[in-house]
């Protein structure tokens, strides 16, 4: 029964604010620096490979004021071939090992990263996830964390190659020629100030684009995973429509960031390579009157080339780091997540053994998506060890919230919640949800083979007690027909089997588990009779000697219950056994005639 749980949301988790900076990317460097070896060599291979690159033209000058010449000593001119044969070889085995570290940096990186996440989001409470589209999560994880792959395997070296290449090559123009040089800088400012102004657009716009990406993925796993429903209802042009609509957005969004990335890098080229154009023609006056020899002309040319093509190359670097930036604020916001149900600083432990206890005391509880309902109002139950009892009541009555709270997947408004006489809050959360085993009403398939579906309830069974819980489970028969066995896949969301075989899955697992405390969300009326009577005799053996709340939706296990409690609007109205409650005609009674499979 899902009637008293809180709906799921349409609307992503809220942007923060725009406008962050590179600053965003420092959550990654803490990451990467978890490799100084690795960095270090990327390191010292990029200023081997810069250094190289800029010491080329020089040498090229060189050949031309002494190899070109009238009368060159040829010993010479070899030599200087030789040294540039040098320079290609170390540019290239630099450039090798830049590419091998770097990368790997990045790969390890992103993994490290994505693990991070991961770990952080299983710590959430089940009502982050219900704040928030799980599919949109799933898209950071892999899309944005693509970009960051992107940023520290490729362009964070680039960025710093070109960087290094035009600062030394700056250093090398003023060797060069110290008044021409000093030209440049007077066009620094006016070169930075379009990049400075159209980055803080582009930046707003990669974190629009990838929230757009977001939401196409988000939406194509909803479609997908519900697409029988889509079929049946006929809802596929509408669903053709809808995602037309998010991918046109998606578009625009992305459009406009590559009109502001395209300004950008005009602006840049025209005022580097526009500026270098007055740089030569300034100079001819003075290689024409013997001011500035050839070779001086051709190595302060050929710097210039690689100065402008560095700082340009710089603009298009500083859109991909901002949408690198971007993926990273966003990641790191799931990062920051804290989980609302943690353990106590000094947890109490729960006795030993365990029995099986749950008392509720008073407690009271509203949804925090819902604050205006009351989903338990002054509620108090005391289950001893080894009982049974039914709950049963109309949908939104509260039953579904019981088994929520006695998880803790929630703490109450107020009141308090013991399992062995030990309050919720004061335990560590595993700690109680390992007494503890579920049979919801959906059964929940994992993608994976039979054997991990079943060792779900317990990760180190051995298969000779996979087996015996197949077997309590009435599961054992179609798991061994199935193709591998228990190797067999079984199909996204237990799709290749029946419901009553991913219901028998589903008790075999809670078998496995053999907890002391079982919540039971029966399933059986949606079932034939072959499939329930199977499902039937499997919880009986499951419910013998543990202490079992049953959310029922039969005759037979309420009539098998030592008792029976019925709600409606959070409280207890009724509570008995089944002669008793049908002999007093209140709201059992009605209950029992219109939804019970049996007379009453």
């Amino acid at each position: 029964m899902a009637d008293d749980l809180p709906a799921t949301p349409q609307s992503s988790p809220a942007t923060p604010p725009k406008g962050r900076k590179l600053s965003s990317l420092r959550m990654v460097w803490n990451y990467a620096r978890r490799y100084p070896l690795q960095l270090a060599i990327a390191l010292a291979a990029l200023l081997v490979t810069s250094a190289t690159t800029i010491y080329i033209p020089l040498s090229i000058g060189t050949l031309v004021d002494r190899g070109f010449a009238h009368g060159a000593d040829l010993t010479h001119v070899n030599q200087i071939f030789y040294r540039l044969f040098g320079l290609v070889a170390v540019l290239g085995i630099g450039t090798a090992t830049r590419f091998y570290f770097v990368s790997w940096l990045g790969e390890r990186t992103v993994a490290d990263v994505r693990i991070a996440v991961q770990n952080n989001l299983l710590r959430l409470s089940p009502r982050w996830f219900e704040e928030n589209r799980p599919a949109e999560i799933a898209s950071r994880l892999t899309a944005d964390t693509a970009q960051i792959e992107i940023a520290v395997g490729t362009t964070v070296s680039v960025a710093l190659r070109n960087a290094i290449t035009g600062i030394g090559g700056t250093i090398a123009l003023f060797i060069l020629a110290p008044k021409l040089a000093g030209t440049i800088l007077i066009g620094i400012p006016v070169t930075l100030a379009p990049i400075i102004l159209l980055g803080r657009r582009l930046r707003a716009s990669s974190r629009t684009s990838q929230d757009r990406i977001a939401d196409i993925g988000a939406m194509a796993v909803e479609v997908f995973q519900a697409m029988k429903i889509v079929q049946a209802f006929g809802q596929e042009a509408r669903e053709r429509q809808r995602f037309a609509d998010a991918v046109a957005q998606s578009f625009r969004a992305a459009k406009r960031r590559i009109l502001i990335r395209a300004i950008l890098t005009a602006l840049f080229m025209v005022l580097i390579f526009g500026a270098i154009t007055l740089l030569l023609w300034g100079t001819a006056a003075d290689v024409a009157t013997g001011r500035l020899s050839a070779g001086s002309l051709v190595s302060f040319l050929g710097t210039s080339v690689l100065v402008s093509g560095a700082f340009g190359s710089l603009s298009e670097v500083y859109g991909d780091l901002l949408r690198a930036a971007g993926a990273a604020e966003r990641l790191a916001e799931l990062l920051a997540e804290q989980p609302e149900i943690h353990a106590p600083a000094h947890p109490i432990a729960l006795p030993q053994p365990a029995q099986g206890a749950v008392a509720f005391d008073h407690v009271s509880f509203r949804y925090p998506t819902r604050p205006e309902m009351s989903a338990l109002s002054d509620f108090s139950l005391s289950v001893a060890p080894g009982e049974t009892v039914a709950i049963v009541g109309p949908s939104g009555a509260g039953k579904t919230t019981i088994f929520q709270l006695i998880q803790r997947f929630y703490d109450p408004t107020e009141g308090v919640i013991r399992i062995d006489g030990v309050a919720l809050p004061d335990a560590d959360p595993a700690a109680i949800r390992a007494r503890i085993a579920m049979v919801p009403q959906e059964t929940v398939i994992f993608g994976a083979s039979a054997r991990d579906n079943l060792r779900y309830g317990r990760w180190d069974a051995s298969d000779d007690q996979l087996w015996a819980a197949a077997e309590a489970a009435n599961a054992a028969e179609f798991l061994r027909q199935l193709p591998q066995g228990l190797d067999t896949f079984l199909g996204e969301g237990g799709a290749r089997l029946s419901g009553g075989q991913r219901q028998r899955v589903a008790i075999a697992r809670a078998l496995l588990r053999d907890a002391p405390i079982l919540l039971l969300d029966e399933a059986t009326s949606a079932l034939d009779a072959e499939s329930e009577r199977l499902v039937q005799e499997a919880l009986e053996r499951l419910m013998d000697n543990r202490t079992t709340l049953v959310i029922a939706h039969r005759l037979a296990t309420v009539r098998a219950a030592e008792r029976i409690i019925v709600m409606n609007e959070g409280r207890i109205v009724e509570e008995g056994t089944h002669g008793t409650l049908i002999g007093e005609g209140g709201l059992y009674a009605r209950l029992a005639s219109l939804q019970f499979s049996e007379a009453a």
